[in-house]
């Protein structure tokens, strides 16, 4: 009885090292980093550097543009109020004169005909 328990043992233990040495294989292939999910991880991460650099760049853009507008918007207000100040100038302003008629020729001019002598005529 303890010659097939050893025989059962040994034989036990030899499956799980060949069990252990399938998945070995197969977790080396699952990390390759050229076909595995090593390699989609790899290219995962150089695509999230990518991005994070991208994002950096996009808001010092939207900084330097929102600062900009920040400019812009000042002067715009400032030229509005002064806009409005020279609006309500006019009204203190007299009432424009209408500009004179324009004159009118007490004759209208007459076409001017004149006759030329012929260049061959003698």
């Amino acid at each position: 009885m303890d010659m097939i328990a050893d025989i059962l043992l040994v034989a036990g233990a030899l499956g799980a090292g060949f069990y252990c040495f399938v998945l070995a294989r197969r977790l080396s292939r699952f990390n390759d980093l050229e076909n595995g999910v090593g390699g989609a991880v790899a290219v995962l991460s150089a695509q999230v550097d990518d991005l994070t650099r991208t994002l950096a760049a996009a808001q010092g853009s939207a900084a330097d543009s929102s600062a900009s507008l920040t400019d812009l918007t000042t002067r715009a207000e400032d030229a509005a109020q002064k806009l409005e100040l020279l609006v309500a100038s006019l009204h203190d302003l007299p009432p424009a004169t209408p500009p004179p008629a324009p004159r009118q020729e007490e004759e209208p001019m007459q076409p001017v005909f004149s006759r030329r002598r012929a260049s061959g005529a003698g």
